[in-house]
């Protein structure tokens, strides 16, 4: 059997290349490889040309051991990743019957003929293995070359038909492959940015060989992801779960607000697990924190609703702020901050109440009040906790980072 040490991804079409069309299908198989504990070191996008496909063919078997293709297996004059595969490991191409029949029952069923230039997606390297395609027309193909010592495995572009096929087909055919496997788990932060959170762990980091540690960088956030190598499932989570609770005890621990799961889920989980609701007043924020709760399945549960209180007369009419405190201190400031959040619990009838104001720009700061400048607010249990920030970035990184320090707020104030 093929030795496989390494695997390269190639994504094929000028479409991607130009951005029509964003390149998910590589993010995808790389974490399929990862599970695997197949190495992966490069990745590449080529246009639909056929020297440059060559190159870039011949480029990653000069580097991998396994390439991973998408796209490019159409019936168009330039869908030639088939052609070029073929070309560069010297095998002919030939009819697959099998293929052909399901594409001409594809068609069928959809009370069409199939034209003449589908014929070419039935075409395959000789000795080929063949992936059905259940979701399209375009098979997937592996050719396993023992003279080169190589795999390459050819898949369909549309990643609705690309993904079932590589859980469905190609995973399976994979594992023979895969020595080790890879077990990872993700360890959440807020309130730390990448380049504090690496100082304080970088001790850690870098004697940390199995499982590793590595932090990335999300807005507003920071992900750590610890990854264990090993040849059971169940001891690689072990060795995360290790590794997570020495992450815990270092002064990193109090920023960490979940494992595996991202802010929104964790409000949701935590208010439930209470048996307390939520409710929202925004301004700034523009509903996107009642948005970001309404992305979590079964949420309607704790999420009694929000409301987007922009203009000074709904604060008023609607929350019940007093025009007084508007007249003194301005929409944007501590005082309305907290009676804002008070007003989602009194008018919602929720257990936690979160409130945003501030000035997310590009216009409309002051000198006493720039751009940046935001006020985030949470009530809950006959108390009001109310934190300035001092923001910068575009309207939308601005927005992003109150609605999740809003959401962190609620998950301290209930957790503690």
């Amino acid at each position: 059997m093929i030795k496989v040490s390494c695997a390269e991804i190639l994504c094929i079409g000028t479409e991607l290349l130009i951005g029509d069309i964003v390149n998910t299908n590589a993010a995808f198989i790389s974490k399929r490889l990862a599970l695997l504990g197949i190495n992966q070191y490069y990745q590449a996008c080529v246009g639909d040309n056929p020297a440059r496909m060559m190159a870039a063919v011949k480029g990653a078997l000069s580097r991998c051991d396994m390439l991973i293709t998408s796209g490019g297996l159409g019936p168009t004059y330039d869908d030639l990743t088939k052609e070029t595969v073929s070309q560069a490991l010297d095998r002919e191409l030939v009819l697959h019957e099998h293929t052909l029949e399901r594409i001409r029952g594809y068609f069928r069923r959809r009370g069409s003929e199939m034209t003449e230039n589908n014929l070419k997606q039935a075409m395959v390297p000789r000795g080929a293995i063949v992936f059905d395609n259940d979701w399209g027309t375009a098979p997937g193909i592996a050719v396993e070359d023992e003279e080169s010592g190589k795999v390459v495995i050819m898949l369909p572009g549309p990643p609705r038909e690309l993904e079932p096929m590589f859980d469905t087909y190609v995973m399976p055919f994979l594992r023979k492959y895969a020595t080790e496997i890879l077990v990872s788990r993700n360890v959440n932060i807020t309130g730390l940015g990448e380049s504090t959170v690496e100082a304080r762990l970088r001790p850690l980091m870098e004697s940390a060989l199995n499982p590793t540690v590595a932090p990335y960088c999300k807005e507003g956030e920071v992900r750590l992801r610890v990854t264990a190598k090993t040849t059971d499932y169940e001891e690689g989570v072990r060795m995360c779960d290790q590794m997570i609770e020495r992450i815990r005890a270092t002064d990193i621990g109090p920023y960490i607000y979940g494992i595996d799961t991202d802010l929104e889920h964790a409000v949701v989980d935590t208010l439930r697990e209470h048996g307390l609701t939520l409710g929202t007043a925004e301004s700034c924020t523009g509903g996107q924190i009642a948005s970001r709760i309404t992305d979590v399945a079964g949420c309607s549960d704790v999420f009694i609703g929000g409301i987007v209180a922009y203009a000074n007369d709904v604060k008023v009419n609607v929350l019940g702020v007093s025009p007084e405190t508007l007249k003194n201190y301005g929409a944007v400031s501590e005082e309305t901050a907290r009676e804002m959040a008070l007003g989602a619990i009194e008018r919602l009838g929720c257990s936690v109440g979160l409130a945003t104001t501030g000035i997310a720009g590009p216009g409309g700061g002051t000198p006493a009040k720039p751009v940046g400048l935001v006020y985030v607010a949470c009530a809950y249990n006959g108390g009001v906790t109310v934190d300035r920030l001092m923001l910068s970035g575009t309207r939308e990184h601005i927005r992003r980072l109150t609605s999740n320090r809003a959401l962190k707020m609620a998950l301290e104030a209930v957790r503690s």
